[in-house]
């Protein structure tokens, strides 16, 4: 069983997931938590905690996300892209409620998720050695989830696994050609 606070945070990432920011109260957090207000506040005394668990929550994730394609046996490119499907994972979630907050300026937001993606590109351009190449692929990967995450219907992506297998071939096209300009130069 999770601990209050995860529950909490669970509670916050849906209703924003679900409703967005003006629905996502601390009364709302609190019912759907199953703790009592008291409860809440002892864990986040403001909303502005709430937001700062939150971003905590998705930083860490996001941590082991960018470790994972550092140490991927087909490049971290590949990686970044053929991950870039939205299936519900905590990162996933993480992802989309502070997107939500994000949308209505919220700058704890704003600043968590321009460090997140600073972070993935800076994964990819370790790679790659080159910015211009590691945004192209970024961009590729961003692209895939913006169109799982917002358009994919009962839980199946609008990319089949054929056409990503497809991108990754662009990938590799990406990453050969940035490689080939390198030994040239």
């Amino acid at each position: 069983m999770s601990s209050s606070r995860e529950r909490i945070l669970d509670s916050f990432e849906n209703a924003l997931i679900r409703d967005g920011e003006r629905a996502a109260t601390m009364e709302a957090v609190a019912a759907a938590a199953d703790v009592s207000k008291g409860g809440l506040l002892y864990h986040f005394p403001s909303k502005e905690a709430l937001v700062d668990g939150l971003a905590d929550r998705l930083r860490g994730l996001a941590d082991r996300d960018r470790e994972a394609m550092a140490s991927a046996e087909d490049g971290a490119a590949r990686y970044y892209v053929r991950t870039s499907v939205f299936e519900d994972s905590a990162l996933d979630r993480a992802l989309v409620s502070m997107a939500r907050l994000a949308q209505q300026g919220h700058p704890t937001a704003k600043s968590s998720l321009a460090e997140i993606q600073e972070g993935w590109l800076g994964a990819l351009q370790a790679q790659l050695g080159d910015r211009t190449a590691a945004r192209a692929v970024k961009l590729l990967g961003d692209g895939l989830y913006y169109d799982a995450a917002f358009f994919a219907t009962d839980g199946a992506g609008r990319t089949s696994r054929d056409e990503i297998e497809e991108l990754l071939d662009v990938v590799d096209l990406i990453v050969s050609r940035r490689g080939n300009e390198t030994a040239h130069s």
